[in-house]
């Protein structure tokens, strides 16, 4: 998970040094994350339904052997399209990463302490996040941009070999539907590229989402009668899970918006610079990465609702005092604002995820996998089109708080929705029959 957060985290803090480098404008550098983000959400329910098919170990070690090609593709790419089609290689091999990766947690840990190793994974993505851009920037004040990339390749060699250490668990060998894994596909790459289009082009962007929805609902009559489909539609049926999975949704598309709002607030609103801002946003990520174990044993003894309904909470609270407090030009004052954002996200996010796995059965981990990943990007895909929507129709200085707010908004919905799943007694047996 670290290979590929941190892959991640170091290309974005990268792109205005590309750009310059390969001679071309910012909005075409942007395609070196709008392809990666498609292909991770084209491929994530495909590489979940290939795991529990052919076997997670087996799936993973394809995805990790994939992503670490990807990376030496975008070490020696000569040109911007080169790297796009290299990001876009990349998005697929992360895909049975962060699909299949939980899974396999679930396969080697025990059910009572599957919260604690949640934990752990999410302290990796935090660190990871929060590291990768000083990391990027380091690595980029000492050297050309192919580097960033070229850095990865031990890790990924050193992943790759590991991965013989997995639980080598049979799959089912069920076939998958190809027609269907088409109009996935084509459902989640129409959604991401309406989104990058929509501020430029609203009417192209309009035509693809309707498409998007076309495909999304052929895909879903498709796969109805099946006994596993592609989109687990048999887990949605499951109130728990269901609920797990739109609560998720919309406290990610709150955190993204928070989080992209934030440096916009800290320099057109209070005037850092960019090096001040991007200091001011690290108690976020470093928060979540602290309370990150706490919170996974937390989750192994408490009832699911009362965490992420708590930890929704306090991310609401965070990010309405942001944009709602009298800072009065002093920025050190939404550190705690944003430390409890960390502290909430890291409560809800990892009870969340605890309590969508154990909804599952065991055989169906990798669809479940394959959903929270989905569900994930869904939400921060929507969270930038808000932003996108608020910087187009409300001058700059506001923009970023009211996103603030909506952010709130979004992460209060996720709180109150958990409180659904308060309506069952709960308890670790329960959860795992």
């Amino acid at each position: 998970m670290v290979l590929v957060v941190l892959n991640t985290a170091v290309a974005n803090v990268a792109l205005p040094t590309i750009a310059e480098a390969l001679q071309v404008t910012p909005a075409m550098s942007i395609w070196i994350v709008t392809a990666h983000q498609a292909a991770l959400l084209m491929a994530l329910l495909p590489c979940a339904a290939l795991g529990e098919s052919l076997g997670y170990r087996r799936v993973f070690r394809w995805g990790v052997a994939l992503f670490t090609g990807a990376t030496l593709m975008c070490a020696l790419a000569p040109s911007l399209s080169w790297l796009i089609a290299a990001r876009f290689l990349q998005g697929l091999g992360g895909s049975a990463v962060m699909a299949l990766g939980i899974a396999l947690l679930r396969l080697e840990v025990p059910h009572r302490q599957l919260g604690a190793a949640i934990g752990w994974n999410a302290l990796a993505v935090a660190l990871s996040s929060a590291t990768g851009p000083a990391i990027g920037a380091a690595i980029l004040s000492m050297t050309s941009w192919p580097w960033l990339f070229a850095a990865h390749l031990p890790l990924g060699v050193l992943v790759l070999l590991s991965t013989s250490a997995l639980a080598d668990v049979k799959g089912t060998a069920r076939r998958t539907d190809l027609l269907s894994v088409v109009l996935n596909a084509g459902a989640f790459a129409s959604l991401v590229i309406a989104a990058g289009l929509l501020a430029d082009r609203p009417l192209l962007a309009g035509a693809l989402l309707a498409i998007s929805a076309i495909q999304l609902i052929l895909l879903v009559r498709r796969e109805m009668p099946k006994e596993a489909p592609l989109i687990p539609l048999d887990l949605l049926r499951s109130n728990s899970f269901c609920v797990s999975v739109i609560a998720s949704t919309c406290c990610f598309a709150g955190q993204t918006a928070g989080m992209v709002a934030l440096p916009f607030y800290l320099q057109n609103g209070l005037g850092q610079e960019p090096l001040m801002a991007g200091l001011y946003m690290i108690p976020w990520p470093l928060t979540v990465a602290i309370i990150a174990p706490l919170a996974g044993r937390l989750a192994d003894r408490w009832p699911t609702a009362w965490l992420c309904s708590a930890g929704g909470l306090c991310l609401a609270a965070g990010l309405g005092a942001a944009s709602l407090w009298p800072l009065k030009g002093i920025p050190f004052l939404l550190v705690p604002f944003t430390m409890l954002c960390g502290l909430g996200f890291g409560l809800f996010n990892i009870a969340n995820n605890r309590k969508m796995f154990l909804s599952a059965p065991i055989k169906r981990s990798g669809a479940a996998g394959g959903m929270q990943g989905t569900a994930r990007l869904l939400g921060q895909t929507a969270g930038a089109i808000i932003m996108t929507l608020l910087f187009n129709l409300l001058p700059i200085d506001s923009a970023p708080q009211i996103g603030l707010g909506a952010g709130a908004v979004l992460t209060l919905l996720a709180a109150l929705t958990s409180t659904l799943q308060g309506r069952r007694t709960e308890s670790t047996h329960s959860e795992v029959s």
